[in-house]
């Protein structure tokens, strides 16, 4: 039987850059390019119980008053060593860091601490952006302050950081930290893997359905527009068979802090969908991994 030939989609009125609004949303929703997320975080979910299971449970300790506001720590054996604080994606909804566990290992061997921050999702803040930036930010703020009461270095600090974390990371390395009481150099470099770092397209995209866009989040937290706040050498990176705009939005980051006169890396993996990319990130062999290693002073 003769197959019938589904008929081209008609273009819209465009909505950002050659982008009809249909192919802005799509740009912005993961599972239209990579439908194997659940596949991926079950994964995840295995490889973290398997390192709990290796490592042993984290300590569990809190930055700031509300439960959500703790963070889960997996400590080295070696003294005054270095600190990598990781912040988790899921398009700004709540997540648990313990699903994140899998990351740790490649840190905690190499001879530093790993933290995973938990913090809210835009389901309990009213859509709001701004107090998920600023819970993020007080953690980095602690550790800085409590560093030295699990055997880390307060002038080591790290960050990494994946998808609309990383939109969050970009908030953290571009802070004017005065307003947290730490020295503006708090964070001594960065990864920033899969982010967003300018909300204009994102605030005209479906995500505008759940998250409460306004002209002050837009411009507060596009991180892109405070690069004179940024003081430490990032590690910018997207994979191959990411949605256009995830891509774009990288390239131009790190090219705005290229041009902006500031250290940067950037990364592209080739062959990696959205959700894949955050494997990397534990991996000491693999292109991101390996280069966090040496970012961190830890790479041998």
């Amino acid at each position: 039987m003769a197959q019938t030939a589904t008929a081209p989609r008609a273009k819209g009125p465009l909505v950002w850059m050659n982008m009809d609004q249909k192919e802005l949303d799509d740009a912005y929703d993961q599972l239209v390019y990579a439908p194997n997320r659940d596949q991926v975080h079950k994964r995840n979910m295995f490889n973290s119980d398997r390192v709990r299971a290796r490592l042993g449970a984290p300590k569990r300790m809190a930055y700031g008053p509300t439960p959500i506001e703790a963070l889960d720590l997996f400590a080295t054996s070696e003294p005054n060593a270095p600190i990598n604080v990781f912040i988790h994606g899921g398009a700004w909804r709540q997540r648990e860091v313990k699903d994140y566990a899998f990351l740790a290992e490649m840190i905690v061997r190499a001879g530093g601490h790993w933290i995973g921050l938990d913090f809210a999702g835009v389901e309990n803040t009213k859509g709001d952006l701004a107090p998920m930036a600023d819970q993020v930010r007080r953690a980095v703020a602690w550790v800085y302050k409590n560093a030295k009461s699990f055997g880390g270095d307060p002038d080591r600090i790290y960050i990494s950081s994946h998808s609309s974390g990383a939109h969050l990371g970009g908030n953290v390395v571009t802070t004017d930290w005065s307003v947290y009481g730490v020295p503006q150099t708090v964070v001594k470099g960065g990864l920033l893997g899969s982010g967003m770092y300018d909300l204009i397209p994102v605030r005209l995209s479906k995500r505008s359905e759940y998250v409460a866009f306004t002209d002050r989040i837009e411009e507060d937290l596009s991180s892109i527009r405070h690069l004179d706040r940024l003081n430490c050498p990032l590690i910018v990176a997207h994979g191959t068979f990411e949605t256009p705009e995830f891509q774009r939005q990288a390239r131009d980051f790190a090219a705005a802090v290229k041009a902006a006169g500031k250290p940067v890396t950037f990364l592209v993996g080739e062959g990696y969908n959205h959700f894949e990319m955050a494997e990397m990130i534990g991996n000491p062999l693999s292109l991101i991994g390996s280069a966090m290693l040496e970012q961190m002073g830890l790479a041998r």
